[in-house]
């Protein structure tokens, strides 16, 4: 089953503000979490909500999104460098 892709508004002012490569790669990773977003090792720790993070090591960004199974979507919360673990308290703010 593959899950809808949907940008909280915030978080799709940051993609626009990417760069291209950096685009690119995390559209290849969101491609395949759409086919199977529940990735038990990039759960985020701590939250009992199903949020998720994809990781661009090299880059040094985050992208963090939710899992809503009741409308089959994946819902990107935050967009950010992993600086002070920035783009992860984005996405909780935006949790709320």
């Amino acid at each position: 089953m593959s899950y809808k892709l949907r940008f909280h508004e915030k978080a799709l002012k940051e993609w626009q503000k990417l760069a291209e490569p950096l685009k690119t790669q995390f559209k290849k990773k969101l491609t395949e979490r759409l086919e199977n977003p529940h990735v038990i090792g990039d759960r985020l720790k701590g939250s009992t909500l199903p949020v998720y993070k994809i990781k661009l090591r090299t880059a040094g960004y985050r992208l963090v999104y939710e899992v809503n199974e009741g409308e089959i979507t994946v819902l990107v919360l935050a967009i950010g460098k992993r600086e002070r673990l920035e783009a992860y308290h984005t996405a909780l703010e935006r949790l709320q």
